[in-house]
């Protein structure tokens, strides 16, 4: 499954669509600025299904992801010197790949590939494309990448 990420022109509250390789809307995001600042994650019928939250008052960027009111995981930024790094407590997966360019790839424990992760250039907003393996971890993959967007904007 393809998807990608474009965040709305003219956004002031981070809004994004996330469409698939039809120009469908699969999935929509729209922040919230609360305490902590939130993420809301809706379905292509505008049903809310998922949420990611950043923590306050932590020395790193984190941020909490929610499927079904309940925490399923998070994604930390590492303390780096040379590379950013970030780590994933969810399912065990992990990210491999550069990330300066935006080029990643999501593996599990023993290594297979997740998703890749890929910046689109030339573009007038930013686009990021999803190549995922298998359908049903498209909202952890989505949940991921809007995470290491978030924290690469500083939000």
């Amino acid at each position: 499954m393809k998807l990608m990420i474009t965040q709305k022109l003219m956004s002031l509250r981070g809004r994004y669509n996330i469409t698939d390789e039809n120009d469908q809307t699969v999935f929509s995001i729209k922040g919230k600025y609360t305490v902590p600042k939130r993420y809301d994650i809706s379905d292509a019928q505008g049903q809310l299904i998922a949420q990611l939250r950043a923590k306050v008052f932590d020395i790193m960027p984190t941020y909490y992801l929610y499927e079904g009111g309940e925490k399923i995981g998070k994604v930390k930024k590492k303390i780096t010197f040379l590379k950013p790094k970030f780590e994933i407590d969810c399912n065990g997966w992990q990210i491999q790949g550069n990330f300066l360019s935006w080029d990643y790839k999501i593996v599990d424990p023993a290594g297979n590939i997740i998703a890749t992760l890929s910046k689109e250039i030339f573009k007038m907003r930013d686009v990021y494309v999803m190549d995922i393996v298998n359908d049903e971890d498209a909202l952890r993959v989505v949940q991921v990448a809007l995470a290491i967007d978030l924290e690469k904007q500083g939000e």
